[in-house]
């Protein structure tokens, strides 16, 4: 079961308890989901977006 996440959903997804800190985190992982928030990400187009993902997701 995989989570897609995108700009109309971010403000509504849910986060995991505890974060997973592999050296490519998941979308579901808090520490991705407070990044995009953060830069207000649920704004940005989804070109713009998925280069805003790839980069929270990076550890």
């Amino acid at each position: 079961m995989s989570k897609k996440i995108t700009p109309t959903t971010l403000h509504t997804a849910k986060s995991k308890k505890k974060c997973c800190r592999k050296s490519m985190r998941c979308t579901s992982c808090p520490v991705v989901l407070h990044r995009l928030r953060k830069i207000d990400a649920d704004e940005f187009t989804n070109k713009q977006f998925s280069k805003a993902l790839k980069k929270a997701r990076a550890a």
